[in-house]
């Protein structure tokens, strides 16, 4: 079984959202990217547990092989990362991903998976934590001609079908997808494992397989963004806090419910 991993280097978004609450994080003069340059990159999270979908398949016993794939100038870094965690195979696209739109990222990620010799089962994240679109893999299950299913937090391979436990307003929701599939893994999942000491040394000398457009027969043309990006501004922060006062529990519980029908928040 081919199982091909599609993750995303982003900005820490923990970082991020730090330096937005303190005021610090500022649009460069082009009014669309930050000027920052001590937030670090790492992978992104969902992507991350799509990863230890993947691996738990494979401690499953399932006999599979794993291969993650990343676009960017310099993705090694997480690829690494990938291959310490357990990925058999790791695939940089070397281009400038800030000058693709989600259109752009399917077609190079399709055209990878296609090179590659096509896969059984294509697992992303239920998005990327800068841009938050999640459109890429249903662009990529359209252009495959294959089922898609989101928002999984269990996935189980069972011969030729693919059993998926999804995440839905009202719980869960058990579904069955006949393979090649494309499924979208959300953090419900549960934390992903962390690479040993071992592991993480004999990832060192991963060297990635590097890949261009022009490999995969794509020029300017094809990549071209359907979707531009205008502007992107950083919305002011603020923070309220009002304390309810009263000399027992019981008062400041009549209180806060007087004060709350006061703000029409209860009839």
């Amino acid at each position: 079984m081919r199982i091909v991993i599609c993750v995303k280097e982003v900005l820490d978004p923990d970082a991020v959202n730090n330096y937005a609450i303190a005021g610090r994080l500022e649009i460069g003069d082009d009014g669309m990217s930050l000027t920052q340059t001590a937030i670090p990159k790492l992978i992104n999270g969902f992507d991350e547990q799509a990863l230890e979908a993947a691996l738990r398949i494979k401690d499953a016993g399932v006999d599979c092989e794993l291969t993650v794939v990343s676009i960017g100038e310099d993705p090694a870094k997480i690829l690494k990362h990938c291959a310490a965690l357990g990925a058999d195979n790791v695939v940089a696209i070397q281009t400038d991903a800030s000058a693709l739109d989600g259109h752009g990222v399917a077609t190079l990620l399709l055209k990878q998976i296609e090179a590659g010799g096509g896969a059984d089962l294509v697992l992303c994240g239920r998005q990327a934590s800068d841009d938050d679109q999640g459109v890429v893999p249903a662009l990529i299950a359209e252009r495959l001609g294959q089922p898609l299913v989101t928002f999984a937090r269990a996935v189980e391979a069972s011969g030729e079908n693919l059993k998926v436990i999804r995440v839905v307003p009202d719980g869960d929701e058990v579904v069955e997808v006949a393979l090649p599939a494309v499924v979208t893994v959300s953090n419900e999942l549960g934390e992903p494992r962390f690479p040993t000491a071992a592991a993480k040394i004999k990832a060192r000398k991963v060297k990635p397989q590097i890949v261009s457009p022009a490999d995969l027969g794509l020029g300017d043309a094809d990549l071209a963004p359907r979707i531009q990006m205008v502007k992107q501004f950083v919305p002011t922060v603020q923070g309220n806090c009002e304390f309810i006062e009263g000399a027992t529990p019981a008062e400041q519980a009549d209180n806060l419910l007087a004060r709350l029908r006061e703000e029409s928040l209860l009839s």
